[in-house]
């Protein structure tokens, strides 16, 4: 049977297309043992210097804006 999902066109904030891509990288990424190191260099990046900046951002984007 043929996934109807597969010949759907939708694109904006339907794009199954470009979800399927993000999940794709989303797997890949968590796959390639990289992900310690990324939390080890975020962490060190909320702590250092650009650590205002980095929480003036994530409280804008919780409120739905940009910073």
């Amino acid at each position: 049977m043929e996934d109807r999902k597969s010949n759907l066109k939708l694109e904006g904030e339907g794009s199954y297309e470009g979800a399927r891509k993000y999940q794709d990288a989303q797997h890949a990424f968590a796959k390639s043992g990289k992900v310690d190191a990324k939390a080890r260099e975020a962490a060190k990046a909320v702590d250092g210097a650009e650590g205002p900046e980095l929480e003036a951002a994530r409280r804008a984007a919780a409120k739905g804006k940009s910073a």
